[in-house]
Protein backbone atom coordinates (compact mmCIF):
# COMPACT_ATOMS: atom_id res chain seq x y z
CA UNK A 1 0.00 0.00 0.00
CA UNK A 2 1.31 3.39 -1.03
CA UNK A 3 1.85 5.62 2.34
CA UNK A 4 2.29 9.07 1.78
CA UNK A 5 1.15 12.38 2.36
CA UNK A 6 -1.21 14.81 0.28
CA UNK A 7 0.90 15.31 -2.76
CA UNK A 8 1.58 18.89 -2.85
CA UNK A 9 1.81 21.15 -5.85
CA UNK A 10 5.32 20.04 -6.69
CA UNK A 11 4.43 16.01 -6.22
CA UNK A 12 1.54 16.49 -8.39
CA UNK A 13 3.23 17.91 -11.18
CA UNK A 14 6.46 16.15 -10.74
CA UNK A 15 5.72 12.67 -8.67
CA UNK A 16 6.35 9.94 -10.28
CA UNK A 17 7.21 7.10 -7.56
CA UNK A 18 3.89 6.19 -5.88
CA UNK A 19 1.81 7.16 -9.20
CA UNK A 20 0.52 4.70 -11.92
CA UNK A 21 2.34 6.43 -14.59
CA UNK A 22 5.28 3.86 -14.35
CA UNK A 23 2.56 1.26 -15.07
CA UNK A 24 1.04 2.63 -18.23
CA UNK A 25 3.94 4.86 -19.74
CA UNK A 26 4.33 2.69 -22.64
CA UNK A 27 1.13 3.00 -23.81
CA UNK A 28 1.09 6.74 -22.91
CA UNK A 29 3.83 6.64 -25.24
CA UNK A 30 2.34 4.55 -28.27
CA UNK A 31 -0.83 7.07 -28.42
CA UNK A 32 1.62 9.85 -28.21
CA UNK A 33 3.61 8.46 -31.49
CA UNK A 34 0.16 8.04 -33.26
CA UNK A 35 -0.97 11.59 -32.14
CA UNK A 36 2.53 12.98 -34.10
CA UNK A 37 1.32 10.34 -36.68
CA UNK A 38 -2.01 11.82 -37.17
CA UNK A 39 -0.84 15.88 -36.85
CA UNK A 40 1.61 15.10 -39.14
CA UNK A 41 -0.90 13.12 -41.66
CA UNK A 42 -3.32 16.13 -41.36
CA UNK A 43 -0.54 18.70 -41.76
CA UNK A 44 0.45 16.84 -44.76
CA UNK A 45 -2.89 16.30 -46.38
CA UNK A 46 -4.90 19.14 -45.05
CA UNK A 47 -8.47 18.32 -45.06
CA UNK A 48 -7.85 14.31 -44.99
CA UNK A 49 -9.65 14.44 -41.55
CA UNK A 50 -12.57 16.22 -42.10
CA UNK A 51 -15.19 13.67 -42.52
CA UNK A 52 -14.11 12.38 -38.07
CA UNK A 53 -16.62 14.73 -36.00
CA UNK A 54 -15.42 14.87 -32.37
CA UNK A 55 -19.16 14.35 -30.98
CA UNK A 56 -19.36 10.64 -30.92
CA UNK A 57 -16.64 10.70 -29.20
CA UNK A 58 -17.55 12.93 -26.74
CA UNK A 59 -20.66 10.29 -25.66
CA UNK A 60 -18.36 7.47 -26.10
CA UNK A 61 -16.03 9.29 -23.40
CA UNK A 62 -18.81 10.07 -21.63
CA UNK A 63 -20.30 6.60 -21.95
CA UNK A 64 -16.80 5.03 -20.96
CA UNK A 65 -16.19 7.18 -17.67
CA UNK A 66 -19.64 5.73 -16.22
CA UNK A 67 -18.71 2.21 -17.20
CA UNK A 68 -15.20 2.65 -15.97
CA UNK A 69 -16.67 4.73 -12.37
CA UNK A 70 -18.46 1.13 -11.83
CA UNK A 71 -15.93 -1.33 -12.40
CA UNK A 72 -13.23 1.27 -10.17
CA UNK A 73 -16.49 1.04 -7.63
CA UNK A 74 -16.48 -2.90 -7.80
CA UNK A 75 -13.05 -3.22 -7.62
CA UNK A 76 -12.53 -0.86 -4.25
CA UNK A 77 -15.66 -2.83 -2.70
CA UNK A 78 -13.37 -6.04 -2.83
CA UNK A 79 -9.94 -3.84 -1.40
CA UNK A 80 -11.57 -2.60 1.35
CA UNK A 81 -13.88 -5.81 2.28
CA UNK A 82 -10.16 -7.61 2.89
CA UNK A 83 -8.85 -4.81 5.03
CA UNK A 84 -12.49 -4.79 7.25
CA UNK A 85 -11.66 -8.81 7.27
CA UNK A 86 -7.93 -7.95 8.44
CA UNK A 87 -8.93 -5.34 10.81
CA UNK A 88 -11.36 -7.84 12.53
CA UNK A 89 -8.55 -10.36 12.53
CA UNK A 90 -6.69 -8.22 14.62
CA UNK A 91 -9.49 -7.37 16.77
CA UNK A 92 -10.55 -10.82 17.23
CA UNK A 93 -7.02 -11.73 18.15
CA UNK A 94 -6.58 -9.14 21.19
CA UNK A 95 -9.94 -10.26 22.33
CA UNK A 96 -8.91 -13.89 22.26
CA UNK A 97 -5.71 -12.90 24.04
CA UNK A 98 -7.31 -10.91 26.60
CA UNK A 99 -9.70 -13.64 27.19
CA UNK A 100 -7.11 -16.17 28.36
CA UNK A 101 -5.81 -13.93 30.77
CA UNK A 102 -6.00 -16.16 33.73
CA UNK A 103 -4.56 -19.66 32.06
CA UNK A 104 -1.10 -20.26 33.10
CA UNK A 105 2.17 -19.37 31.16
CA UNK A 106 2.50 -22.52 29.44
CA UNK A 107 -0.90 -22.71 27.74
CA UNK A 108 -1.60 -19.12 27.23
CA UNK A 109 1.71 -19.30 24.90
CA UNK A 110 0.72 -22.18 23.13
CA UNK A 111 -2.83 -20.07 21.78
CA UNK A 112 -1.35 -16.39 21.17
CA UNK A 113 2.13 -18.06 19.73
CA UNK A 114 -0.63 -20.06 17.37
CA UNK A 115 -2.56 -17.05 16.59
CA UNK A 116 0.73 -15.73 15.21
CA UNK A 117 1.04 -18.68 13.49
CA UNK A 118 -2.88 -18.08 12.15
CA UNK A 119 -1.97 -14.82 11.25
CA UNK A 120 1.08 -16.01 9.06
CA UNK A 121 -0.33 -18.62 7.21
CA UNK A 122 -2.95 -16.61 6.26
CA UNK A 123 -0.75 -14.07 4.44
CA UNK A 124 0.92 -16.63 3.27
CA UNK A 125 -2.12 -18.54 1.48
CA UNK A 126 -3.11 -15.07 0.12
CA UNK A 127 -0.05 -14.74 -1.81
CA UNK A 128 0.92 -18.25 -2.56
CA UNK A 129 3.76 -18.51 -0.34
CA UNK A 130 4.33 -21.32 1.72
CA UNK A 131 1.85 -21.66 4.52
CA UNK A 132 3.14 -24.80 6.72
CA UNK A 133 6.66 -23.32 6.54
CA UNK A 134 4.77 -19.14 8.17
CA UNK A 135 2.90 -21.54 10.23
CA UNK A 136 6.37 -23.15 11.89
CA UNK A 137 7.97 -20.24 12.82
CA UNK A 138 5.46 -19.74 15.17
CA UNK A 139 4.21 -22.92 16.50
CA UNK A 140 5.03 -26.38 16.14
CA UNK A 141 1.17 -28.39 15.58
CA UNK A 142 0.63 -32.07 14.37
CA UNK A 143 -0.41 -32.90 10.31
CA UNK A 144 -0.50 -29.03 9.27
CA UNK A 145 2.17 -29.62 6.51
CA UNK A 146 -0.38 -32.63 5.29
CA UNK A 147 -3.55 -30.74 5.52
CA UNK A 148 -5.64 -29.51 2.39
CA UNK A 149 -6.01 -25.76 4.62
CA UNK A 150 -2.76 -25.56 6.87
CA UNK A 151 -3.84 -21.88 8.21
CA UNK A 152 -7.54 -23.52 8.88
CA UNK A 153 -5.69 -26.54 10.98
CA UNK A 154 -4.25 -23.87 13.24
CA UNK A 155 -7.36 -22.87 14.46
CA UNK A 156 -8.80 -26.88 13.96
CA UNK A 157 -6.20 -27.79 16.75
CA UNK A 158 -6.56 -24.38 18.98
CA UNK A 159 -10.06 -24.97 19.21
CA UNK A 160 -9.20 -28.64 20.47
CA UNK A 161 -6.45 -27.11 22.60
CA UNK A 162 -9.54 -25.05 24.43
CA UNK A 163 -11.41 -28.08 24.50
CA UNK A 164 -9.00 -30.26 26.52
CA UNK A 165 -8.73 -27.37 29.02
CA UNK A 166 -12.60 -27.21 29.47
CA UNK A 167 -11.97 -31.11 30.25
CA UNK A 168 -9.19 -30.15 32.28
CA UNK A 169 -11.05 -27.50 34.31
CA UNK A 170 -8.97 -24.85 33.64
CA UNK A 171 -11.68 -23.22 32.02
CA UNK A 172 -15.50 -23.70 32.40
CA UNK A 173 -18.31 -24.08 29.87
CA UNK A 174 -19.25 -20.41 29.34
CA UNK A 175 -15.51 -19.18 29.18
CA UNK A 176 -15.16 -22.02 26.17
CA UNK A 177 -18.12 -20.95 24.48
CA UNK A 178 -16.64 -17.33 24.28
CA UNK A 179 -12.87 -18.62 23.23
CA UNK A 180 -14.72 -20.91 20.49
CA UNK A 181 -16.63 -17.75 19.34
CA UNK A 182 -13.25 -15.66 18.55
CA UNK A 183 -11.74 -18.93 16.53
CA UNK A 184 -15.35 -18.70 14.75
CA UNK A 185 -14.98 -15.08 13.87
CA UNK A 186 -10.98 -15.92 12.93
CA UNK A 187 -12.30 -18.42 10.71
CA UNK A 188 -14.87 -16.42 8.93
CA UNK A 189 -12.24 -13.97 8.19
CA UNK A 190 -10.42 -16.53 6.17
CA UNK A 191 -13.38 -17.19 4.24
CA UNK A 192 -14.17 -13.66 3.32
CA UNK A 193 -9.97 -13.79 2.39
CA UNK A 194 -10.50 -17.04 0.29
CA UNK A 195 -13.34 -15.76 -1.40
CA UNK A 196 -12.22 -12.44 -2.40
CA UNK A 197 -8.89 -14.35 -3.48
CA UNK A 198 -10.67 -16.68 -5.50
CA UNK A 199 -12.92 -14.94 -7.18
CA UNK A 200 -11.85 -12.02 -9.30
CA UNK A 201 -13.49 -9.38 -11.15
CA UNK A 202 -15.66 -11.39 -14.40
CA UNK A 203 -12.95 -11.65 -17.40
CA UNK A 204 -15.09 -10.60 -20.34
CA UNK A 205 -16.26 -7.43 -18.14
CA UNK A 206 -12.16 -6.22 -17.90
CA UNK A 207 -12.03 -7.00 -21.24
CA UNK A 208 -14.74 -4.83 -22.67
CA UNK A 209 -13.31 -1.77 -20.83
CA UNK A 210 -9.71 -2.53 -21.84
CA UNK A 211 -10.69 -3.05 -25.42
CA UNK A 212 -13.18 0.24 -25.39
CA UNK A 213 -10.79 2.34 -23.51
CA UNK A 214 -7.76 1.54 -25.75
CA UNK A 215 -9.61 2.03 -29.44
CA UNK A 216 -11.10 5.37 -27.71
CA UNK A 217 -7.66 6.65 -27.36
CA UNK A 218 -5.81 4.98 -30.27
CA UNK A 219 -8.73 7.01 -32.56
CA UNK A 220 -9.50 10.33 -30.87
CA UNK A 221 -6.20 11.70 -32.22
CA UNK A 222 -7.35 11.38 -35.68
CA UNK A 223 -10.81 13.45 -34.89
CA UNK A 224 -8.75 16.06 -33.19
CA UNK A 225 -5.43 16.92 -34.66
CA UNK A 226 -7.43 18.47 -38.31
CA UNK A 227 -8.72 21.45 -36.28
CA UNK A 228 -6.14 21.18 -33.61
CA UNK A 229 -2.73 20.48 -35.19
CA UNK A 230 -0.19 20.17 -32.36
CA UNK A 231 -2.07 21.09 -29.44
CA UNK A 232 -4.00 17.52 -30.36
CA UNK A 233 -1.46 15.94 -28.00
CA UNK A 234 -2.36 17.73 -24.48
CA UNK A 235 -6.71 16.51 -24.73
CA UNK A 236 -5.17 13.15 -25.71
CA UNK A 237 -2.35 12.60 -23.36
CA UNK A 238 -4.40 13.54 -20.66
CA UNK A 239 -7.38 11.40 -21.60
CA UNK A 240 -5.11 8.81 -22.18
CA UNK A 241 -3.57 9.16 -18.88
CA UNK A 242 -7.06 9.56 -16.96
CA UNK A 243 -8.26 6.22 -18.46
CA UNK A 244 -4.97 3.86 -18.69
CA UNK A 245 -4.57 4.75 -15.39
CA UNK A 246 -7.83 4.83 -13.70
CA UNK A 247 -7.90 1.12 -15.98
CA UNK A 248 -4.46 0.29 -14.28
CA UNK A 249 -5.56 1.03 -10.95
CA UNK A 250 -8.46 -0.88 -10.93
CA UNK A 251 -6.75 -3.93 -11.61
CA UNK A 252 -4.49 -3.38 -8.97
CA UNK A 253 -7.70 -3.04 -6.37
CA UNK A 254 -9.21 -5.37 -7.57
CA UNK A 255 -6.24 -8.07 -6.15
CA UNK A 256 -5.95 -6.80 -2.26
CA UNK A 257 -3.79 -9.60 -1.29
CA UNK A 258 -1.17 -8.85 -4.48
CA UNK A 259 1.98 -7.32 -4.54
CA UNK A 260 1.28 -4.66 -5.82
CA UNK A 261 1.80 -1.29 -4.54
CA UNK A 262 -1.43 -0.16 -3.78
CA UNK A 263 -2.85 -4.08 -2.46
CA UNK A 264 -3.05 -4.20 1.42
CA UNK A 265 -0.05 -4.21 3.35
CA UNK A 266 -0.60 -7.75 4.76
CA UNK A 267 2.72 -8.39 6.51
CA UNK A 268 2.71 -4.97 8.30
CA UNK A 269 -0.50 -6.51 9.32
CA UNK A 270 0.63 -9.64 10.17
CA UNK A 271 3.11 -7.97 12.30
CA UNK A 272 0.74 -5.99 14.46
CA UNK A 273 -1.01 -9.32 15.77
CA UNK A 274 2.81 -10.67 15.94
CA UNK A 275 3.84 -7.46 18.32
CA UNK A 276 0.93 -7.29 20.35
CA UNK A 277 0.72 -11.59 21.46
CA UNK A 278 4.28 -11.43 22.11
CA UNK A 279 3.77 -8.10 23.93
CA UNK A 280 0.74 -10.16 26.24
CA UNK A 281 3.22 -12.93 26.82
CA UNK A 282 5.87 -10.66 28.28
CA UNK A 283 8.35 -10.87 25.52
CA UNK A 284 10.67 -7.76 25.95
CA UNK A 285 12.31 -7.86 22.22
CA UNK A 286 9.66 -7.62 19.99
CA UNK A 287 9.72 -7.29 16.36
CA UNK A 288 9.85 -3.80 14.56
CA UNK A 289 6.91 -2.87 13.06
CA UNK A 290 7.06 -2.63 8.98
CA UNK A 291 8.25 0.93 7.31
CA UNK A 292 7.69 2.08 4.05
CA UNK A 293 10.14 1.47 1.19
CA UNK A 294 9.83 3.93 -1.32
CA UNK A 295 6.46 5.01 0.10
CA UNK A 296 5.01 1.32 -0.36
CA UNK A 297 4.17 -0.72 3.05
CA UNK A 298 3.98 -4.24 2.35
Amino acid sequence: MIVRQQPSFKDILFAIRGSILPRIARRLVTIALLSVVAILAAIEHPGIFAKISAVPFTLIGIALSVFMSFRNNACYARWWEGRRLWGELIISCRSFARQTSTLGEKDRRFLLRSLCGFAAGLTARLRGDDEPAAIASWCTLDNVDKAPNPTNEVLNQVGKYCLTLMHQEKIGAIHYSVLEKQLAQLSDVQGGCERIASTPVPFTYSLLLHRTALIFCITLPFALAGSLGWWTLLPVLLVAYTFFGLDALGHQLEAPFSLEPNALPLNAMQRIVEREMLGLLGEKELPPLLEPHNDVLS
